[in-house]
């Protein structure tokens, strides 16, 4: 079995995209460039390599296809790759001209383990502009259910043939095969396979790298698969075209890994391809299987070829980027799209729901921190997208035993600056009142501050906006956002669980703070209005319900529910994919061990920019376990609507997570506890 520090053992497939050296018309020289990559797979225990196609003789070779010595010089040179493959763990998929019953095929041939286990021809032959491939090959369309002998050897051989490792299942096409309308992977993707492989020669001209990238990429997309795919390079004839070795990984629509085009010497784009992701994806999108039953009697009668591949044992890096927020992205444009994306999102559907009721006025409590400073300027703009003036936003801001004085000020500062009505009330004396009236200790100036404590002022709040709603004919905007509504952070029927509506229910904390930056850095609200959102994005993140501890210590939300970086990373594994708890440890693992290693999201503080050991990610992983699966249903199963923001989904009853509030976590702790080591 293999390590938790492997991605074998977490479902993945370490796959390399090769571009050898090339050699015009010399199958030994080939071959040995084959090899040299070969054993550099091995040494980085990659289980499929993937090689251009007819990488043993080349492929703008032209006539010379038809030259008997070169044909018997590409078999002897095959039979040299069987039997040095005997020592090494990778599959390796090679590009060769091959003659069977008169005709000669453009193939792909696939050997591991001193084995020779099947041949692919290419279907779908160019005969336009630059190609003349019909003039010397012959198509493998009507090729199915027979063998070739190459090399000494006889192997399975069609267009038909599905490879079947013990963990994964691949498929071969060639170059053209993908430019057509329907590419044979299509449906071989709708037969099993997850990992498609195409073997390419094609020539580079100006703009056709990304072409082929867009190709690559929405054949991973539209196939719910990985998609492998490697060119020629350096060595080929250029005696009317040009190569330049561009080889990549693609999964479900992702790049993973893109060899350096134009490089002077042999290139591998390894990546570590997650089959457990593929199958989360292919089970949850359920028109895939429709398409596959309702194509299955037009579909080809695929052959499947065993393939013997044991996984390797042993503490191995993962070859994958991890990033460290998967609701905030690295890229700082991508970062700024999506923020414009998601904060449009929250203005559309607040003024839609506004114009819905027939209400003119918004009422939203105002605290000071990330979550009700975000829905008030979301408040703000919908107004302003809607016609109506601000002053119909009614914020309020409701101190209670343990508001800061900064975040009161923070508050007020906002309400001005957005130029938005309202203003304060102070629930102390209420909130004191309803102490005593139900005998609290508190009451009689006893330090007990229990959840009774902080709850009769979370519930006053809500109390006094819903009664301010009726009495100014508004609607109450909830500020509650996806990672408390995770954790069971909010308190039922009254605070961030209940309002009218919630333009930050599927928003997570981690992009909040984004969004708010987004906003600020736009200059859309002003000078004065950017300066306070700054200064509420310096805030550490508090309920502020209880009174500083010692040495002035205040009420901290993430000493409690854990971090809120690596909850949301928790929750978007296990809800995006439902992944077993050891899979999220393992991945939290890779993104947060090191804070060095990997790009952060732009503006991200230095002070925030920490590392994380497996047992803070397993201690962590575990809270959230708790919380999400046995805790807290029952609230997420009263929410009130909100626009689904990203595509890690939201957590609405009638829509992304349905789910029993009775269920327990035991299943999922169980695995944890199991799965996971102590240390590192």
């Amino acid at each position: 079995m293999a390590s938790f520090f492997s991605p074998y053992a977490h479902g993945f497939l370490r796959v390399g995209a090769c571009v050898p050296e090339g050699a015009v018309a010399e199958p030994a020289r080939n071959a040995e460039a084959v090899e040299n990559l070969l054993r550099a797979g091995d040494k980085e225990w990659a289980a499929l390599l993937l090689f251009p196609e007819l990488a043993l003789s080349a492929y703008a070779i032209d006539d010379l296809f038809f030259q008997e010595a070169l044909l018997d010089e590409v078999e002897r040179q095959l039979a040299r790759l069987i039997e040095a493959s005997r020592s090494l763990l990778p599959i390796a998929v090679v590009g060769a001209p091959l003659r069977s019953k008169g005709c000669l095929y453009n193939c792909g041939v696939v050997i591991h383990r001193g084995a020779l286990l099947g041949v692919v021809p290419k279907i779908y032959l160019p005969n336009y502009r630059e190609f003349y491939e019909k003039r010397h090959f012959a198509s493998g369309a009507s090729v199915a259910g027979e063998t070739i002998r190459v090399a000494g050897r006889e192997a399975p051989f069609g267009s038909e043939l599905l490879f079947a490792a013990p963990s994964f299942t691949f498929h071969i096409e060639i170059c053209e095969d993908v430019w057509v309308p329907l590419p044979p992977s299509t449906e071989a993707a709708l037969a099993g396979a997850e990992i498609l492989l195409n073997l390419s020669a094609s020539n580079i001209t100006i703009g056709k790298a990304e072409m082929r990238r867009l190709l690559c990429a929405s054949q991973s997309a539209r196939a719910i698969a990985a998609y492998a795919y490697s060119a020629a390079g350096a060595g080929e004839s250029t005696t009317d075209l040009a190569w330049d070795g561009q080889a990549g990984v693609f999964e479900l629509g992702e790049p993973l890994a893109e060899t350096l085009r134009f490089a002077k010497g042999p290139e591998i784009a390894f990546a570590d391809v997650d089959l457990g992701r593929i199958r989360e994806e292919r089970m949850r999108v359920t028109s895939f299987a429709d398409c596959a039953r309702a194509t299955q009697k037009s579909r080809p009668a695929f052959r499947t070829v065993g393939v013997p591949f044991a996984a390797p044992e042993g503490r191995l890096e993962l070859k994958r980027q991890v990033q460290r927020f998967p609701y905030v992205p690295s890229d700082p444009a991508r970062l700024k799209e999506n923020c414009y994306e998601a904060y449009n999102i929250q203005v559309q559907g607040l003024a839609q729901r506004l114009k819905a009721t027939g209400l003119e006025r918004l009422v939203i409590g105002v605290s000071g921190g990330l979550d009700s400073t975000e829905a008030l300027i979301v408040c703000a703009r919908a107004m302003d997208h809607l016609g109506l003036p601000r002053k119909g936003v009614l914020a309020y801001t409701l101190p209670g035993f343990a508001t800061s004085k900064a975040t009161r000020e923070n508050a007020l500062r906002l309400i001005r600056a957005l130029k938005v009505g309202g203003g304060e009330i102070d629930i102390r004396p209420a909130a004191s009142l309803m102490l005593e009236d139900i005998g609290h200790p508190a009451a009689k100036g006893q330090a007990v501050y229990d959840v009774t404590y902080e709850n009769v002022q979370a519930g006053l709040r809500t109390d006094y906006l819903f009664r301010l709603a009726n009495r100014n004919k508004a609607l109450v905007v909830g500020t509650g956002d996806l990672s408390e509504l995770a954790l069971g952070w909010c308190t039922y029927g009254v605070g961030d669980q209940m309002s009218h509506y919630n333009p930050n229910a599927s928003v997570a904390k981690t992009l909040i703070q984004h969004l708010i930056r987004f906003v600020a850095a736009s200059g859309e609200l002003g000078e004065e209005a950017a300066k306070v959102l700054y200064d509420i994005l310096g805030t550490e993140i508090s309920p502020e319900l209880v009174p500083p501890g010692e040495g002035g210590t205040i009420q901290s939300t993430e000493s409690v529910v854990g971090p809120y970086a690596l909850q949301d990373f928790n929750l978007y594994y296990a809800t995006r994919y439902g992944f077993s708890p050891s899979k999220i440890a393992y991945l939290a693992w890779n993104a947060w061990r090191d804070s060095e290693r990997g790009a952060w999201p732009a503006n991200t503080p230095e002070n925030a920019r920490r590392a994380y050991g497996l047992s803070e990610i397993k201690g962590w992983l575990g809270v959230f376990l708790l919380r999400f699966f046995e805790l807290s249903q029952f609230k997420r199963s009263a929410l009130p609507n909100g626009p689904k923001i990203s595509s890690g989904g939201s957590l609405s009853p009638r829509g992304d997570w349905r789910a029993p509030s009775d269920s327990k976590a035991a299943v999922w702790l169980a695995e944890l506890e199991r799965g996971v080591p102590e240390g590192e």
